[in-house]
């Protein structure tokens, strides 16, 4: 054995441990940035969740239809046996849907002939939707209104799939989510729920 390879052997031994302790370290500082970060979205959707509840639930009905804006305030969506209660808002974006549920722009307003479409994330507003069933209750109130309606139907499609999305001759509902619920990353299908408005409600 060359007496001359073990320094060398002994330094390259060296610079593995300081880079595996670099790596450990930079890893940890990375592990308690994401935690800091997703501390402070799940702290900021529920507090404006919650204030915005109180303000809808003190604010009097409009005395004429409003125009909305992106990001204006829609109503408030309750499942009561899954106990989702979720302000909704105007608007996809990903600043709506970090803080709600967001109505489709495109889609009809509660009231309105067609297709009431919602959109929310599956790991916070819309994870309760894992457990909705063919029959449950779903509860829409806006300003002037409440509105009442029945899971007629649950299904898992693709991403492209709009069909979901059409409009009807009817007064419906749909509310779409990622699927599958414990996905880690972009999930590859849609989680869609079909409600048709209760005729006794209107």
């Amino acid at each position: 054995m060359n007496p001359l390879s073990q320094p060398t052997t002994k330094a390259s031994s060296i610079w593995q441990t300081k880079i595996l302790r670099g790596a450990c370290h930079l890893l940890f500082a990375f592990g308690i940035f994401a935690l800091g970060y997703a501390g402070i979205v799940f702290a900021d959707s529920h507090i404006y969740q919650a204030v915005e509840i109180q303000k809808f639930e003190r604010t009097s009905p409009p005395p004429s239809p409003r125009i909305l804006a992106e990001g204006d305030m829609l109503g408030e969506l309750q499942v009561p046996r899954l106990g989702l209660d979720a302000i909704v808002v105007q608007g996809d974006s990903t600043a709506d849907l970090r803080r709600a549920v967001g109505h489709l722009s495109e889609s009809a307003i509660p009231g309105e002939w067609g297709n009431v479409a919602l959109v929310g994330h599956r790991d916070t507003f819309f994870r309760p939707l894992r457990d909705i069933r063919v029959g449950d209750e779903i509860k829409f109130k806006t300003r002037e209104r409440s509105f009442e309606y029945v899971v007629e139907a649950i299904e898992v499609v693709a991403p492209t799939d709009i069909r979901v999305l059409e409009t009807s001759t009817g007064h419906d509902l749909t509310l779409v989510t990622c699927f599958p619920f414990h996905f880690v990353g972009p999930a590859p299908k849609r989680f869609v729920v079909r409600a048709r408005e209760v005729e006794a409600a209107r």
